[in-house]
């Protein structure tokens, strides 16, 4: 029997500095990718009271108005106004561009001859790394509870913005769910943390009241809140000053929230602003892609799988996969069914999910993972049921 344990994930609204940079980056990427799909992007925005830095690598032969992407990312963000002290009609944007380094590029363009048998010509890994994918059974989403609840209480919290319920609500947020595990199963919310910028005026009694109940109670079901739930709203008390105006942002910083909240490991490559030769991104989608449809075949409860890769290299070096004991075959085994059925080239996965399309942007905020509502490639299980079928004759 597994022992009983409580867990914590987070998640930040699009408001949040870290994640203003993220946008900002992907939205270029988009803008780029949608007039070149060949196009080489390494972006990174960095955001501070009334400055936005856009820089990086990028090769392409479209141009594309980085300012004024910037700006509109800014602004549908909701920082639109002086007074929330960032606002992207009048803050600074500075550019600096460079070409991808034709050292990168080499790498890039032609793998070693070794890398992909029979092959004369394919794309080589962009740099070296590991990255993991991951997958349970704990929720519809086949994510674990903790992250999909922190996601899901910060969407809300930009939902009650936008649509004025909560008129008084600013961009920046940030939520933590805490949930405890019985028998290793989600059996309760035991901690929710909100943390959400407002305008001065309000009181902490009344965002404490409409957070409980147009947040809070609208996200988490009843049957998982109980009479010793603790509830932790704008814990200082007081959050006016948000976004860049508070606090520095950056391309990359929040890379768990963008994954698994802590549950799975993680290789440390984020994955806004980067085209999907960048094996820090398309890879760890891959392999989010094949841990999922081996949780949807019932192949296990939980699964991770971890690739890695040299630069200038397609073939992964290594395949590892992790089930905690909740499979009846080996590992060994779902390494092999993962060699056969999935090309893990970076060509091959750019193919197999369609990953030269701009579809980014919408990735940058509340999670790459367990995004139902975007029907986004790497998370269908049309695998699932081959796998299914193939591990039955092993």
């Amino acid at each position: 029997m597994k022992n009983n344990y409580k867990f914590t994930s987070e998640s930040v609204t699009e408001g949040h500095p870290d994640k203003v940079a993220d946008q900002i980056s992907d939205a270029v990427l988009d803008e780029i990718i949608e007039k070149d799909p060949g196009a080489r992007v390494a972006c990174e925005t960095f955001t501070t009271t009334g400055l936005v830095l856009v820089s990086g690598e990028i090769s392409t032969d479209c141009y594309v108005d980085i300012s004024d992407t910037a700006r509109k990312t800014i602004v549908d963000i909701g920082y639109n106004r002086a007074k929330f002290g960032f606002d992207g009609e009048t803050c600074a944007v500075i550019t600096a561009i460079d070409e991808q380094s034709s050292d990168i590029a080499m790498g890039v363009d032609k793998a070693q001859k070794n890398s992909s048998p029979g092959k004369k010509r394919e794309l080589g890994a962009g740099d070296q790394g590991l990255m993991f994918g991951y997958a349970c059974s704990e929720t519809p989403e086949l994510m674990p509870l903790p992250i999909v609840l922190s996601h899901k209480l910060a969407r809300r919290l930009a939902e009650v913005r936008k649509q004025k319920t909560l008129d008084y609500l600013r961009p920046d947020g940030k939520t933590q769910v805490t949930v405890e595990y019985r028998d290793g199963r989600p059996f309760r919310v035991d901690k929710v943390v909100v943390s959400a910028q407002h305008h001065p005026d309000i009181t902490r009694k009344q965002l404490e009241n409409d957070i409980t109940s147009h947040v809070i109670k609208s996200v988490v079901s009843e049957d998982m809140l109980d009479e010793n739930t603790e509830y932790f709203i704008n814990p200082t008390g007081r959050f006016v000053i948000g976004g860049p105006h508070g606090d520095a942002g950056l391309t990359g910083r929040k890379i768990i929230v963008d994954t698994y909240g802590g549950r799975s490991r993680h290789g440390g490559g984020c994955f806004s602003g980067k085209d999907p030769t960048k094996v820090d991104r398309s890879a760890s989608y891959a392999a989010r892609y094949v841990a999922k449809n081996i949780v949807a075949a019932g192949l296990a409860e939980e699964c991770e799988v971890q690739l890695s890769y040299a630069i200038g290299v397609a073939r992964p070096l290594s395949i590892a996969v992790k089930t905690g004991g909740s499979s009846s075959i080996s590992e060994e085994d779902f390494v092999h069914l993962i060699r056969e059925n999935f090309d893990l080239t970076p060509k091959g996965i750019i193919e197999d999910l369609n990953l030269r399309n701009p579809v980014y942007l919408q990735t940058a905020s509340y999670g790459h993972f367990g995004r139902p509502e975007l029907d986004l490639s790497w998370e269908k299980t049309d695998r699932a049921d081959m796998l299914k079928d193939k591990a039955g004759r092993l």
